[in-house]
């Protein structure tokens, strides 16, 4: 077992690296896109009612593609290493798409496709997939879904966002709608994102809200979020995040 996890963590991180080499070559045809900070360390520490949750990640940038490496651990679900990229293609003006693939211990394969169509004013459309294996999922929203939003880039650099993230393949009717929004505040920068779940799950039906609230700094950055029912889970989560970029 531990030799065919080993291979699927190896097949999915060649998938990431080809998948970002080719989107950062399509993107040095256009210029250099290079990052004075191109790696971001981030340590989670997450709270729940009976146990707690570590989880460390450190993320590489190259324009807009990224390639990830993690480690999530707790008592209940153990420990899981993963590894995934995502980055983003203009396919003509005012369209661009964000495919991503993300592998993990345990036999986890998924991905997703995502499309921005728009400039000022936009538009989001999603569609994710896993091979449905155990996996502790830090997106805490539903990976077998689809998305579909908007929202609008102001002029003083701010970023509103509105969609909807829904279960169409388990048929439990999980939905998050997620508001968000991302502020510049002088040389940092302040980002909100303010959820509204509900579906059925293991627990019975859930409704509830959640809020998140990051705060960044141009090398380093801190997010506190308050979960309730973490994932369609029972637990009530309290989630403590920060990190540098080096």
């Amino acid at each position: 077992m531990k030799l065919v996890t080993r291979h699927l963590a190896h097949a999915g991180l060649c998938a990431a690296l080809a998948m970002v080499s080719y989107g950062a070559s399509a993107q040095d045809q256009g210029g250099d896109g290079a990052h004075s900070h191109p790696f971001k360390l981030t340590v989670g520490y997450y709270q729940y009612q009976d146990d707690e949750g570590k989880d460390i990640n450190l993320r590489w940038q190259h324009g807009d593609s990224h390639v990830w490496l993690g480690h999530y651990e707790e008592h209940a679900f153990g420990g899981q290493d993963r590894v995934g990229a995502d980055t983003s293609y203009e396919v003509t003006d005012g369209l661009s798409l964000q495919p991503s693939v993300q592998a993990a211990t345990g036999g986890f394969v998924g991905g997703s496709l995502n499309a921005q169509v728009g400039h000022a004013w936009y538009g989001l459309l999603g569609f994710g997939r896993t091979n449905l294996k155990p996996y502790f999922n830090l997106n805490f929203d539903p990976n077998d879904a689809i998305t579909l939003g908007g929202g609008h880039q102001f002029d003083n650099g701010q970023n509103w966002s509105l969609f909807v993230i829904h279960d169409d393949r388990l048929h439990t009717g999980q939905t998050d709608w997620h508001l968000t929004a991302r502020i510049p505040v002088d040389a940092d920068r302040l980002s909100l994102d303010l959820m509204r779940k509900s579906g059925d799950s293991d627990v019975g039906y859930i409704k509830a809200w959640a809020l998140s609230v990051t705060w960044d700094f141009p090398n380093w950055f801190v997010r506190l979020a308050r979960d309730p029912k973490q994932n369609f889970s029972a637990n009530d989560t309290w989630r403590v995040s920060g990190g540098v970029r080096f």
